[in-house]
């Protein structure tokens, strides 16, 4: 079978380094791609928001199923355009897509379907926004509605830092057209997990839990970015915990999803808060999590085209539950310096071929290219410095080996991946 994966990042490497282990696959392509994926697939220079130079390629050269690893194409409606042309594409609607596109969207969708949530109201001007957070309680959160790769989410202590943020995405549209609209919502308290599941349309398969590090600095301090590392399984979500996510949040999705006659099939991504009232939904992906995937997937034992050629299908009956190692994974993100805010690029990157020689771990390219016969960094998120273990301790330990086999110039992670879990065993 010969499959396309559309994007360049640290979670499409994931993806065509576990489906490059399927004894089903010929041959692999991804678009655009990076360094380190040209080595187990053709890198093919489409850009993976140019929805329609995709599908004309996916259709010359016969591509029996299309993988969608980012956001913005499935919501560029990349998965319309191939299902009109009878092309096999792995991911949701523009309809469906909206459960991460909008945030508006998102939080009125799970109003109507009784999912638990934060409470929020919606504003179209900064006036409005302005007089309700002179009557608010702080600290609250104020939301981009659109697309603003993982960082429109400010939470806001007082009343001068949410108006800040207010002005910044809506005057100074610091994210573009995606804070025409934002959400201002109550703050909640409690650790955060997230779950994925992947679904056919009428059925779904959870995947093991995992936690992300969100914060550019250690402790969770600093601003916001894609993501900074990860470890899967989250040990705070008990098995009790995992059956109320599939009670109380996953089935009224997948069940609200079919009442509005929006016919997903793919990933849903559910980031979720363990409050004292119960747990609640932060946010929607509809997509793998980066980083999440880079830990989620090397745990799992069985093969994965199955799961993504019937889930795309719309035929999960045909197949078995996957199966996963009783082990923890952890992805440390390295990151140029400067991210989230301005970096530079073209740094070379030395080590790489030490780490290849490690046990139970993969560097797994993100933000890399090849120049005059160098990976030089090419992205703010450079890296994922994944390992696995019979421990989380021990995955812990071999990530951050990792860390000191490879350099680049103003190379930067973080130093307390999976510490929440570490102080909580």
């Amino acid at each position: 079978m010969d499959v396309l994966i559309v994007g360049g990042g640290g979670r499409e490497h994931t993806l065509v380094w576990k489906l490059a282990q399927s004894p089903e696959i010929h041959k692999i392509y991804c678009a655009p791609g990076n360094a380190g994926i040209a080595s187990l697939a053709e890198c093919v220079p489409i850009d993976a928001s140019d929805v329609s130079a995709l599908q004309q390629f996916a259709r010359d050269r016969g591509i029996h199923l299309t993988v969608v690893g980012p956001e913005a194409p499935l919501m560029e409606g990349i998965v319309d355009l191939f299902q009109e042309n009878g092309q096999l594409i792995f991911g949701p609607p523009r309809s469906g897509a909206l459960l991460e596109g909008s945030k508006v969207w998102a939080k009125q969708f799970m109003s109507r379907h009784q999912v638990p949530t934060a409470k929020f109201e919606v504003f179209d001007t900064p006036e409005e926004a302005y007089a309700y957070l002179r009557e608010t309680s702080f600290p609250t959160v104020v939301k981009a509605d659109g697309l603003a790769a993982g960082k429109g989410v400010i939470i806001a202590e007082n009343f001068e830092e949410a108006a800040r943020a207010v002005q910044q995405i809506m005057e100074a549209k610091v994210f573009g057209a995606a804070g025409n609209r934002i959400v201002i919502e109550e703050f909640l308290q409690g650790e955060e997990v997230s779950v994925f599941a992947l679904t056919d349309g009428a059925s779904y398969v959870t995947l093991p839990s995992a936690q992300d590090h969100k914060a550019i600095y250690d402790g969770d301090r600093g601003p916001n970015t894609g993501g900074m590392g990860a470890y899967s399984p989250a040990p705070i979500l008990s098995k009790k915990y995992q059956e109320d996510v599939e009670r109380f949040i996953l089935e009224p999705v997948f069940q609200g999803l079919a009442a509005e006659g929006i016919p997903y099939r793919g990933v849903l991504f559910v980031g979720l808060i363990m409050t004292q009232q119960g747990i609640k939904v932060l946010e929607f992906n509809v997509r793998f999590g980066d980083p999440e995937a880079q830990v989620i997937l090397p745990r799992m034992k069985s093969d994965l085209l199955p799961l993504l050629y019937e889930g795309a299908r719309g035929n999960f009956r045909v197949i078995e539950p996957p199966e996963w190692h009783e082990n923890y994974s952890v992805c440390v993100v390295m990151a140029s310096e400067g991210y989230p805010g301005a970096y530079e690029k073209g740094k070379v990157i030395t080590g790489l071929a030490e780490a290849a020689g490690m046990d139970q771990a993969v560097v797994f390219h993100a933000g890399t290219a090849l120049q005059d016969n160098q990976i030089v960094t090419a992205g703010g998120r450079v890296l994922g410095l994944t390992a696995w273990d019979h421990s989380l301790e021990a995955a812990v330990e071999k990530a951050y080996e990792l860390s000191g086999l490879i350099h680049f110039e103003g190379a930067y992670y973080r130093r307390d991946i999976a510490r929440r879990a570490l102080k909580n065993p």
